[in-house]
């Protein structure tokens, strides 16, 4: 395999057309520069510099070499060198986030706002989160993915706490089941939406609410926050979703709190660790954090 430091050793000494100088500029001894000089010769089957009286001066195969090496060795130790700067007037990206139900709507227009007032040749694109899969961040075909970390998340990802959220009851105004202080009782009669999802799902409420001592009456079974809200909105079912991750999504219906405990939970985003010291990249999360700051329920 060929040693790519020879590059930079044939650059200097190409230019400085003197095995001393080339020494001096690498900080070599002149015996080990005369050593690269011999071994260059091997490499590339031309003597390079040849000796003219007192001087050094390079073959054709030399002079050929010198228009070529430069860019390669500048263009070698640019893509070396950890990056400097990010222009954010003059990024053209398109970033992947992949999201629950309600993200969008809650979090989406602050992000964006400030996504195009700093960068406005970004581009964000929002995809369904249908499952917990790694598979997608891993691949690189998502950029970054919210949602709560567990035993199925990849070991391998970065996390970062974006909020924390809790489970609230949701129903049209005008339910009969706001008509007095929440129990038990009285939402453990109400018909209520369940949410089911493959690897996300709402059965932790019914367990909750089953160790209270209520049984939840599940009329209609859905896959996502939306319609579950929507049902709620305009039927007489009622529905048990995120606060915070819902808060775009709860219009034209009414918040109450469950009447039994249960644990609030972290909303984190995750990115493959790949993207790490990608500056646009960090970039976004900060948009993200940020976005995510401003409290927003309804």
């Amino acid at each position: 395999m060929p040693d790519f430091n020879l590059l930079v050793t044939l650059d200097v000494l190409l230019s400085e057309g003197s095995v001393a100088g080339a020494a001096r500029r690498l900080q070599l001894s002149p015996s080990a520069m005369s050593r690269a000089l011999a071994r260059l010769r091997e490499a590339t089957g031309d003597p390079l510099l040849v000796r003219a009286g007192r001087r050094l001066v390079p073959t054709p195969r030399a002079l050929e070499l010198r228009g070529q090496v430069g860019p390669i060795v500048d263009g070698a130790r640019a893509i070396l060198r950890p990056a400097e700067r990010l222009d954010l007037a003059t990024l053209e990206r398109r970033f992947v986030l992949r999201t629950s139900e309600g993200f969008v709507e809650t979090f989406g227009p602050g992000l964006i706002a400030r996504t195009r007032e700093e960068a406005p040749g970004v581009t964000l694109q929002f995809v369904a989160k249908p499952d917990k899969e790694s598979a997608p961040l891993r691949e690189g075909e998502v950029d970054i993915e919210t949602g709560v970390i567990d035993l199925t998340t990849a070991p391998e990802m970065r996390a970062l706490p974006l909020f924390e959220d809790r489970w609230v009851g949701v129903a049209q105004d005008g339910h009969p089941v706001l008509d007095a202080r929440m129990t038990l009782e009285r939402y453990g009669a109400a018909e209520h939406v369940q949410i089911l999802r493959r690897g996300l799902h709402s059965s932790e409420v019914d367990d909750a609410a089953r160790t209270a001592g209520a049984e939840r009456r599940i009329g209609i079974v859905v896959n996502g926050f939306a319609a579950a809200i929507a049902l709620a909105r305009d039927t007489g079912l009622i529905a048990t979703v995120p606060e915070r991750h819902t808060a775009g999504l709860r219009r034209g219906v009414r918040t109450f709190a469950l009447p039994f405990p249960m644990a609030a939970f972290t909303i984190s985003m995750l990115w493959h660790p790949r993207m790490d010291a990608d500056l646009a990249h960090r970039w976004l999360r900060s948009c993200l954090r940020g976005a995510c700051s401003v409290r927003k329920t309804r």
